[in-house]
Formats: C-alpha cells, structure tokens, sequence
C-alpha cells in the first residue's frame, strides 16, 4: 500500500512543483498554468509513472539510510527532465517554454520528491519498530560473525529483519551458545516451509569450503542468498554486493536486471514489443480466424508458467492442437507428426507463428524479447533436481527467444542432456547480458529462428 501511494504521490509532487514554480515565474496572479504548460506538466507526470518503476525508484531500501533511496529518485527524476527536454527539442518547441520555469521546475521538483522519501522513510521505521513490514531471515553460521549479524537485526527493528532460525555451518568456533541451532541439512525444508526471504551465510572463510554443500541445498529456493564476509576490505572487489544492517554481503544468486540494466531491458522489451504487434497486427487477426476455424476451441491457448523470480504468469500463445484432456498433473510435449495438431497448428509450430501473442505478455511486463524460454510449471518440478542451475534461470525475465533458441536448443526436451544444454546456454546468456547481446540474439532470430528443425 505505501508503495503503490508513493507512486501516486510522486505523479502529484511532479505536477504540485511545476505549478509552483510556475506562480515563482508568472506571479501567483497568473494561476493556474496555461494550456500549452498544463500539458507539458501532465507528460512529465506520465514519464515519472514509467520511468521511476524501471530504475528501480520503488525497490526496497530496507535497512540502509536516506541517501540511497533520494539519490536514486533524484537521478530518476533527471533522466525524465533530460527526456522531456529532447522531446521539445525534437518538436521543435525549446522557446515556447520559460528557460526559468523549468530550471525552478527541476529545483523544486528534486525537493518535493526527496521530502516524500524523508517521509515514506521514517513513517517505514516506525511501521518496522512496531512489527509491521517485516522480512524473514535465517542465518547459516553459529560464531562470532553470525553472532553479531544476529544481534544487530535484532536491535535494529527499524530495519524490519526477523531471524527465524539460526543452522549450524561446523567449526570450533561457537559462540551461541543460547541460540538453538538447526542441522545444516534441514535448510531447505525449513526455508521452503517457512516463506523465509533472506538466506544470510555467515562463516569465516576458512569454512568456505561448506558453502558448496548449503547452495546445493538451496537450488531449489527463489530466497535471496547472501553472503556475509569477515574480511570487510574484500567486498570492493566484487560488483555483486549489497549492504544490509551496515554489513556488506556478497550476492552470489542476484539478478543482473538492477538499476540501469533493469531501465535499458525495460525499454527495449516495452517499445519494441509495441512497435512489433502494431506491425503483425493484421498477421495476428488472420491466424486468430484461421485458429478459430480450424477447430472448436479457443483462439488462445493459456498456460501458468514460471516467470521471475519463480512468480507464475499466463503465457499466451495460438492455440495450435484439438481440445484434449492431459494427464494430471503432467505436461505432454509437442512430438514430431503430433496427432493432436491441427494442420495450421503443425505450420504456425513449424514457423514459430504460434508465439506471437507472447509480444502481449512482454508489453504487461511478465516477459521479455529475449531470455530464458518460460517452461510448464510441471517440467520445472521434474527438471529442477536433474538439472545443475536449472532454477537460476528465473533470475530474469523469460523471453519469447533466447540464446538457447538461436543455436538450436529449442522444442522437444526428451532426453535429459538437451534440457542440460538449453540451460547452460541461458544461463551463460544471464551472466552475459548487456543490450548488444540482446540485439544480436534477435538478429539471428530473424536469419535463422523462426524455422528449425527442432520446431514441431
């Protein structure tokens, strides 16, 4: 609720600051701003509802102090003044608007919105104080590291960290000794079990040997896996750290969609998603009627995936076989002269036309162009323990094609090594990403993509 209000107050302090500086530039007597600035003041209210969520404005600072969450809005707010200042220049329109106004527009638009996350900030740590708001958290370590993370969440309620339970990671070291200490090969289940967030290994580095066993146990879980250093000058090093209750923990299973990443992918996915069903919209109105003759049933076919973060969605895709009746609880792949397709379902998989309402899917933000293929929730169950890694394939978006796809690692997983490929080849694509590759993946998708033989 406090994010969803944040958001709506950010668009009202955007508009509330131009009118003030407005009545600064014109005179009070001059309220309210003409038409040509009223519109001005509603796109940028517009760009501030899309931008601020895409550079991660409302992601969580839980546990760090004012600074962080008012630098990112202000550069947040930067990059829509920038944004709004093109589009002027590019209709031509840079003198219809007061130099003034907008310099005091900034300013005071800057102000407004760091004031509210003063507020949002505070009224955060009280809510935290008294209970409300809070993230579950187990420590894996019993010394003197994990001692002190273990106090420091709990004095610190403002942060909003709760230890649930405290495992034991071995050594000599123990300095716990009034903490009930959990098995090691428990952590899963109690993980699992418990709706824990946060997974915080906490052992000396002479222990780090241990690590391997407690990240095996945790392939399976969508929980944050942090790790907590005890040589603190190390953590400079390493790109992938967070900072939590002032202590640096290496993130070792974190998504690469962060900050500018997350506003570049964010881009590409929305306006050339846009631009692309505006182009195949007639194509989509011709397979949607010839779907709907070809045989009785929906022109849609819907499914649940496993999207980010292992959050389910509703994929859509053209409905290409007769209305069936599956196993329960079982996933029957797609096989070569499958009895269950239609012929233009058998051509549409053929020419992987039968994907192209997924571009629905990526403009509501629960896919992308490109990454990981989104798989039934089903073969997730049964590949996620056959398969090392398999479940990191959720640290970003699924995609419409993939890395996998374009070297021919697509359709009918029936033997366990081609599953084992297509998921190394995603997941060299997550620890690769930048946008170039991306480009690169959707120019081989359109040479060699769309027909393969692998497509049935």
């Amino acid at each position: 609720m406090i994010s969803l209000v944040t958001r709506i107050l950010d668009v009202l302090l955007v508009g509330v600051g131009g009118v003030i500086a407005y009545g600064a530039r014109f005179g009070l007597e001059n309220l309210p701003p003409s038409t040509s600035y009223s519109a001005l003041l509603l796109i940028g209210g517009l760009l501030v509802a899309i931008v601020f969520p895409l550079v991660g404005v409302y992601d969580s600072w839980r546990a760090r102090g004012l600074w962080a969450p008012a630098v990112r809005v202000v550069g947040a707010w930067a990059l829509v003044l920038v944004s709004l200042f093109a589009l002027l220049i590019l209709m031509k329109l840079g003198t219809t608007y007061s130099r003034l106004w907008l310099g005091f527009w900034a300013v005071i638009g800057a102000a407004l919105l760091s004031l509210l996350r003063l507020v949002v900030y505070y009224v955060l740590r009280i809510m935290r104080k008294r209970g409300y708001n809070r993230r579950r958290a187990v420590v894996v370590g019993c010394g003197p590291l994990a001692r002190d993370l273990i106090r420091r969440a709990r004095e610190e309620t403002w942060a909003g960290f709760e230890v649930s339970a405290v495992f034991d990671a071995g050594g000599n070291d123990r300095a716990l000794p009034d903490e009930p200490l959990r098995p090691l090969d428990t952590l899963f289940d109690y993980v699992s079990g418990h709706d824990i967030d946060e997974v915080w290994i906490a052992v000396p580095l002479e222990q780090t040997r241990r690590l391997r066993d407690v990240l095996e146990s945790l392939r399976f879980s969508t929980a944050n896996v942090r790790f907590v250093p005890d040589l603190f000058g190390l953590f400079l090093i390493n790109h992938g750290v967070s900072q939590i209750l002032d202590m640096p923990m290496f993130d070792l299973t974190a998504s690469p969609m962060t900050g500018v990443n997350r506003l570049v992918k964010g881009l590409e996915d929305r306006l050339l998603s846009l631009m692309i069903l505006i182009v195949i919209s007639p194509l989509l109105l011709v397979l949607a009627i010839g779907v709907k003759l070809s045989s009785p049933g929906p022109v849609f076919f819907r499914q649940q995936r496993l999207g980010w973060d292992g959050k389910t969605f509703e994929i859509y895709k053209f409905r290409s076989m007769r209305q069936h009746d599956e196993p329960e609880g079982q996933i029957v792949q797609a096989t070569r002269d499958d009895p269950r397709l239609t012929r233009l379902g058998a051509w549409m998989r053929r020419t992987s036309l039968d994907e192209l309402p997924q571009f629905i899917n990526v403009l509501q933000g629960r896919m992308s162009i490109v990454g990981p293929r989104p798989h039934a929730i089903a073969h997730n169950e049964a590949y996620k323990d056959q398969v090392a890694g398999y479940m990191l394939r959720h640290k970003v978006k699924p995609g419409i094609t993939g890395w996998a796809q374009v070297n021919g690692w697509r359709g009918e997983t029936d033997t366990l090594e081609k599953m084992q490929r297509r998921v190394e080849h995603d997941l060299y694509y997550i620890e690769h990403w930048s946008l170039a590759f991306d480009l690169k993946i959707i120019f081989l998708t359109l040479l060699k993509g769309f027909v393969n033989k692998n497509a049935y």
